[in-house]
Formats: structure tokens, C-alpha cells, sequence
């Protein structure tokens, strides 16, 4: 069983940066995809990032390439988000989340092909 508790989120201005953390517990092995996600009122929850615990390979969505780093801590089982130059658009509650995925399939799955979930953490970007 894996939990996951995010952190970090805030209010921020346009053009500004914000680090989401996400604390996990339980067994991450290698083969562990971990992500984030987000999600707003009325919309599907989309992902954002996606890295392979073991070996750090990492994806992102088209709207934040360049934008955001996904990186994970692997001694504190930590999973990070550095979001900078952060746009209205990226206003939206925060989650992350960790399946354990064979190394021959991508990480990048939708909110179906994860198992494990936090309780999200709210980013707002104002102007």
C-alpha cells in the first residue's frame, strides 16, 4: 500500500513560481511511475508530469513543457513539481500520484492507470 500527501501549494501572481512536494509511504521500487496531475471544476483531471522513480525519465503535457520540472527525491521517497512562470491557465487543484508500471510501458497513462492518489493541494495564479 502506498500513501501519498502533497504540499506546497499557494496563491501565486502570474509569472511566478510555486514547488509542490509530495511525501510518499510504503514501498516505491524502480519500476514506480509517479505524476501529477490537475484538475478544475467541471474538467477531467489531466496529466501534467510523469517521471519513472528509478530511472528519472521524465514527461511532460504540451502547456507546461519548458514551464515545469518534475524530479523525485529518491532517499526521502519524495516526489517534486517546480512550476515557474506559472499563467492563469494553471490554476487548479494539484494531485499526485504513483503506479507500479512495467519499465516497457510509458508512464504517461490518464487518471485510470494509477492506483495510488493524495488529497491534492490548490494552486491559484492570479494577475
Amino acid at each position: 500500500q502506498v500513501q501519498l500527501v502533497e504540499s506546497g501549494g499557494g496563491s501565486v501572481q502570474a509569472g511566478g513560481s510555486l514547488r509542490l512536494s509530495c511525501a510518499a509511504s510504503g514501498y516505491i521500487t524502480s519500476n514506480y511511475c509517479m505524476g501529477w496531475f490537475r484538475q478544475t471544476p467541471g474538467k477531467e483531471r489531466e496529466g501534467v508530469a510523469y517521471i519513472r522513480f528509478g530511472t528519472g525519465g521524465t514527461g511532460y503535457t504540451d502547456s507546461v513543457q519548458g514551464r515545469f520540472t518534475i524530479s523525485r527525491d529518491r532517499a526521502k521517497n519524495t516526489l517534486y513539481l517546480q512550476m515557474d512562470s506559472l499563467k492563469l491557465d494553471d490554476t487548479a487543484m494539484y494531485y499526485c500520484a504513483a503506479e507500479n508500471i512495467p519499465t516497457y510501458s510509458t508512464c504517461r497513462r490518464p487518471e485510470s492507470g494509477y492506483r495510488y492518489w493524495g488529497q491534492g493541494t490548490q494552486v491559484t495564479v492570479s494577475s
